[in-house]
């Protein structure tokens, strides 16, 4: 009898040890903020798309991108490559052939970053694309996740 009743409880125990391990894993992914948070500085770098216009993503992702943030050093919370792949609509087409951010703590730190190596990040423009970007330089006001997940 108290081997079965041991055995019983060795079962519940890891039952309940797997079942907070999963829900600990669970928990941290909605918590997660990914970084994003209230006064962060979010630089978008929007290349818009036109006729003849180029954009070798493979290099944007494993050459510019990382260039830009080693300048950016530890002011630079993250940043994300974003590839347009449609428009408003099936039919037309995308307005944006890619889009950079880069989440920074201090946008004087980030001023200055890229004021001194203004040439360098400007010269490598011609090995990826043949588009003029634009930026917009913005704070974020608000972070909310959806809290309703399937």
């Amino acid at each position: 009898m108290n081997l079965i009743n041991l055995t019983t409880k060795m079962k519940s125990l890891m039952l309940l040890f797997a079942f907070t391990a999963i829900m600990s894993c669970k928990t941290g992914r909605l918590n997660d903020s990914s970084g994003l948070e209230t006064g962060t500085i979010k630089v978008a770098i929007l290349y818009p798309n036109a006729e003849n216009s180029t954009f070798d993503m493979d290099y944007y992702k494993t050459k510019h991108m990382p260039m830009v943030a080693g300048f950016l050093g530890e002011n630079l919370k993250f940043y994300e490559i974003n590839k347009g792949i449609a428009g408003r609509t099936p039919n037309e087409k995308v307005p944006f052939l890619a889009v950079g951010y880069f989440y920074v703590s201090d946008i004087a730190e980030y001023n200055k970053a890229i004021a001194q190596n203004r040439d360098a990040i400007i010269g490598d423009f011609k090995n990826y694309t043949n588009v003029r970007p634009i930026l917009l330089i913005s704070e974020i006001e608000q972070v909310k996740h959806n809290q309703i997940r399937k």
